[in-house]
């Protein structure tokens, strides 16, 4: 029942997203991903394909799991590990992680001696934070989930921002609270 209301719930997505992207003259175009199509290499080039194609005719690609066909055992389980790995695929410069917190904190961040972490260096240690999974309800993820699409992304070379959602439009600017994930030389 959960595959098939996901089919229902990824046109409904897909909906919104056209009716969004109109209003700036942009279509989206939807590739649905499993972890199969991004272990096997042929399914991975044709992912890669349809993806520069898709900007290349100026179609925004909108990234998602194929979670009508994704089994339980098979599943990438959170979105930014399939952000992680799609931006690794396509050699991207940037992955920018989305949260409900606007970076990463030394502790929980409704802890009062929380300081948050501008930036990672690649390969540095984060043993001195205090991190856990989701605390919304709303999600899977979480900053431990954030923290393992990270070093995935930086050590494939592509730099990460860890910020919160209500930063979408200042993020580009970088005039928003961000942790900055440098990538690997």
């Amino acid at each position: 029942t959960s595959q098939a209301l996901a089919s229902i719930g990824q046109a409904r997505l897909m909906g919104r997203y056209e009716r969004s992207l109109a209003r700036y003259g942009k279509l989206p175009g939807q590739i649905l991903l499993t972890v199969d199509n991004l272990n096997q290499e042929s399914s991975r080039t044709n992912a890669l394909r349809a993806l520069e194609r898709l900007i290349e005719i100026g179609v925004l690609p909108i990234i998602n799991e194929n979670d009508s066909v994704a089994t339980q055992e098979i599943r990438f389980g959170d979105n930014d590990q399939l952000a992680a790995q799609v931006a690794t695929l396509a050699k991207a410069d940037l992955l920018v992680l989305f949260s409900d917190v606007d970076a990463l904190y030394t502790r929980p961040p409704s802890d009062p001696e929380a300081q948050p972490i501008e930036v990672v260096t690649h390969g540095s240690g984060l043993d001195h934070i205090q991190v856990s999974g989701t605390s919304t309800g709303y999600g899977t993820g979480g900053a431990l989930t954030k923290l393992a699409a990270a070093r995935l992304a930086t050590d494939a070379g592509v730099g990460v921002i860890l910020t919160s959602t209500v930063n979408v439009t200042s993020v580009a600017s970088g005039n928003c609270r961000h942790t900055w994930f440098e990538p690997a030389k």
